[in-house]
């Protein structure tokens, strides 16, 4: 089916929903590279205005990939609430548009839609938007989750603490642990991303971290950023997991390339419910999956089927969503300049997976993030970081100083976080703002302590250590 339009008397011609989705984008240079791009400005407002007047439906009714043929696409159309989906199906994505964005649409009436809402739907629209748009639509949104604390409510702004170390170096890690614990950082979940992928090492990080919450009873999550399969023979050894992380992506055959399938993420949760059971731990809920996504993953592992890179994190997201994770993050400017070539295309990068996860009902952060090839710099990460404040992001990454000094690249810091709660008065999670208040580490109105507290928990890390 060819979509047209004229444009000034240019007519233009779009070969299907792929290109019409592939060319409405704002400028990427991952699609660039994928040969999927808008040729012109003009070319882009055209696809643009083709894609306002489709109706939501279309993307129901002709799948960007066969069901049949890829198990991401037959998941996503699976899982749809036909009946959440049935009064917004008619609507063209241009009125989609003005829906979200209108005062009287609130949260509670995107809630009722969120799980009617395919992926495709949700990449359409964020292209109609302006940056402010996606700030807009996305703050007024709360998507709530719980583990060992409670995530996501309006007022609350969460920290992962990401302790990294390149020898992984269990002191190393801990010591990092506790400066950011000490910045009220860590509430999202103290998340190590090891250096070596092995079971031993694994088992130790996740042994280690969980001394320390329990040994100084914070009520936060702990998490080692291995492989799925990695993670899970730790568990089989009697390693404690809180949380099981593993990347994803928005393709069958990406995901493959990530050493997954849809399988395998069930038999993973599962197994992390069961032993949640098993465990003298007290949860609040039992969202128990962490994900990570980024723009350009299927690109990248050439299994993008000629879908621009937009549409195939929405479909991630889409992932997610049937598992019920309690964390999900975009780690926008990661992969690199060949996806992401500058500022401006991070910052929109962010601002649209923030938006998209959020409106599909997932618990969203953003790791603002960038290589040090690319064309961008600590200030432009400073106004990403404050944009997905404003719009209501669940959390942020804690790296010590901001420069992750095992994956070698540039994020945000405990001090971010700290300046980003105080600058809109916001909170950690009400469980951890209610252990920092008891421990002295910060004040009920939110700001830090400086006194006994801090030194006495400080010098509790030596107990940990001696433990292990």
């Amino acid at each position: 089916m060819v979509f047209a339009t004229t444009l000034r008397q240019e007519r233009f011609e779009f070969a299907d929903l792929r290109t019409v989705l592939a060319r409405a984008s704002e400028e990427k240079s991952g699609d660039q590279l994928a040969g999927l791009a808008a040729r012109s400005e003009r070319e882009r407002v055209a696809a643009k205005l083709v894609l306002a007047e489709l109706p939501l439906g279309i993307f129901l009714e002709q799948p960007l990939l066969d069901p049949d043929e890829d198990e991401v696409s037959r998941l996503l159309l699976d899982t749809l609430d036909r009946k959440a989906s049935q009064g917004i199906r008619s609507a063209t994505v241009g009125e989609f548009r003005e829906l979200l964005l209108d005062d009287a649409c609130t949260a509670e009436n995107i809630a009722r839609l969120q799980k009617g809402i395919l992926p495709e739907m949700a990449a359409a629209v964020a292209r109609l938007m302006s940056n402010k748009d996606l700030v807009l639509a996305a703050s007024k949104i709360r998507n709530v989750t719980r583990c060992r604390n409670t995530m996501g409510e309006r007022g609350v702004l969460g920290v992962r603490v990401q302790p990294n170390h390149p020898t992984d170096d269990l002191g190393g890690i801990l010591l990092a642990t506790l400066d950011g614990l000490l910045y009220g950082c860590g509430d999202a979940v103290i998340g190590v991303n090891p250096a070596t992928e092995s079971v031993d090492t694994v088992a130790t990080i996740l042994h280690g971290v969980d001394r320390l919450i329990r040994h100084l009873d914070i009520p936060t999550q702990g998490c080692c950023l291995a492989h799925l399969t990695t993670q899970l023979a730790c568990l089989a050894r009697g390693a404690p997991i809180d949380l099981l992380f593993q990347s994803i992506a928005g393709t069958e055959a990406a995901n493959r390339s990530f050493g997954i399938n849809l399988a395998l993420l069930r038999e993973g949760r599962e197994r992390v419910l069961e032993h949640h059971r098993q465990r003298e731990v007290t949860w609040v809920g039992d969202n128990v999956m962490y994900f990570e996504t980024g723009q350009g993953s299927a690109l990248s592992a050439e299994a993008h089927h000629g879908i621009d890179q937009l549409t195939l994190e929405a479909r991630a997201y889409g992932v997610a969503r049937a598992f019920e994770p309690f964390l999900v993050n975009s780690v926008v400017g990661f992969i690199g300049p060949e996806y992401l070539y500058d500022e401006r295309q991070i910052v929109r990068a962010g601002l649209e997976d923030h938006f998209m996860g959020k409106l599909l009902g997932l618990p969203m952060g953003v790791d603002v993030c960038y290589t040090n090839h690319a064309a961008a710099d600590q200030n432009s990460a400073d106004n990403l970081l404050m944009l997905l404040a404003l719009a209501g992001c669940n959390y942020f990454m804690g790296v010590p100083c901001a420069d992750d000094v095992m994956l070698n690249y540039q994020s945000t810091s405990y001090h971010d976080a700290v300046g980003m709660r105080q600058l809109l008065g916001l909170r950690p999670a009400p469980e951890f703002q209610a252990w920092l208040e008891a421990s002295g580490i910060v004040h009920a109105d939110g700001h830090l302590l400086e006194g006994n507290g801090r030194q006495q928990l400080l010098g509790r890390l030596g107990e940990v250590l001696e433990v292990g």
